[in-house]
């Protein structure tokens, strides 16, 4: 990329993509049932080789991945995301034997993942986490709750994030790959507004050991941490797909749509909302693509979270300005179920608080500048 334009390659892939999430994925998507995992499109992902460039792609390329596909189906978009999510910190930290067993199922759309982070009593502050990993004959038990978890109860395997050091603050949690089989872990389904699966996980002395560990006890708010800092900008390139298909929609519509004697276009209070919607996805868009750039020239770099949170900041608050207006401007047709605006009013707001509400982003920003 110069100047955050993308190359002619890049431009021709996001287009390919786009095609590929309206005219094979959205069926598939429409099949699936709200608020259950749907393997047949994660298996069409798999097959596209989407899933395996999850981990090969870096920053930027996901960013494109999940902008491109959330403006065509954003029920493909989230199933390609939260299995980055929960996958990339086997990735980054897992053992041989660990990557064998689970990156090909994953690549292939045959295994489910799920990021187990948020309590009922630590949500955005991941280092005030209460799940209780006791020591046990050499490894450990696991008793505690997590909730909000994408993708429970019907995940093959969760990276869970328990603390092994009680008094510690965030040096005193360790991060575990816990199969769903294992014996003591429940989970149960939680009714949200998302379409995608959100549950609950309760842990009865769930047995883990050494071999169970991701990357080393007591280190595991820095695997956390590292993957929130590279999946916060594609949160962004989320939210900026969205507005996207807000404003291509909203510019169709106000060019065909006539009132006052001629097309909504002509009318100068539609016109400059519409020039303002697409001045905001821009500009969000040159955020998330340059901190997607930042993260893949130097991920270690000081202004990482910096950045990340800026990107994330700035597009979900972004799009969910892009379509609000975008449903204003259609009018009471936009609230009818089915309809495109009906659907991304309801996909907008949710980003606005996972990985992170718009408020910790703020807060991380803040901490950065006057450090």
């Amino acid at each position: 990329m110069s100047g955050f334009a993308l190359e002619p390659e890049q431009r021709a892939w996001c287009a390919e993509l786009r095609a590929l999430s309206a005219d094979r994925l959205r069926p598939l998507a429409e099949k699936g049932e709200p608020g259950r995992v749907n393997r047949p499109l994660l298996a069409a992902l798999g097959e596209l080789g989407l899933l395996a460039r999850l981990f090969t792609s870096g920053s930027l390329g996901l960013c494109l991945m999940r902008e491109s596909l959330a403006h065509g189906c954003t029920e493909a978009e989230t199933a390609l995301a939260l299995q980055g999510l929960g996958t990339y910190p086997l990735v980054q930290s897992g053992s041989r034997a660990q990557r064998d067993r689970w990156l090909p199922a994953v690549a292939a759309g045959r295994a489910v993942a799920a990021f187990a982070l948020s309590e009922p009593g630590a949500g955005s502050d991941a280092a005030a986490l209460s799940l209780k990993a006791a020591p046990h004959q050499g490894g450990w038990r696991l008793t505690g709750e997590k909730c909000w978890i994408s993708n429970a109860p019907e995940a093959d395997f969760y990276t869970v994030f328990a603390r092994t050091t009680e008094g510690a603050g965030a040096r005193g949690v360790t991060a575990f790959l816990v199969p769903a089989d294992r014996e003591g872990l429940t989970g149960a389904s939680l009714d949200m507004l998302s379409p995608h699966p959100i549950g609950a996980l309760a842990f009865a002395d769930v047995p883990v050991g050494p071999e169970d560990v991701l990357g080393d006890p007591d280190r595991g708010f820095r695997v956390a941490m590292n993957t929130l800092n590279l999946f916060r900008p594609s949160v962004g390139a989320f939210a900026v797909g969205m507005a996207q298909a807000a404003l291509d929609a909203t510019i169709e519509h106000t060019a065909r749509r006539t009132a006052f004697g001629g097309p909504l276009k002509d009318l100068q209070s539609v016109a400059h909302q519409v020039a303002e919607m697409a001045t905001r996805t821009e500009a969000a868009r040159l955020l998330v693509y340059a901190a997607a750039s930042a993260y893949d020239t130097d991920a270690t770099a000081p202004a990482i979270a910096k950045q990340s949170a800026m990107a994330k900041l700035l597009a979900t608050e972004t799009a969910q300005y892009v379509v609000d207006q975008a449903v204003q401007l259609h009018g009471a047709r936009a609230l009818q179920r089915g309809h495109l605006l009906e659907h991304l009013y309801r996909e907008v707001r949710a980003p606005r608080i996972y990985e992170g509400a718009t408020e910790v982003q703020r807060t991380i920003i803040a901490k950065e500048l006057y450090a």
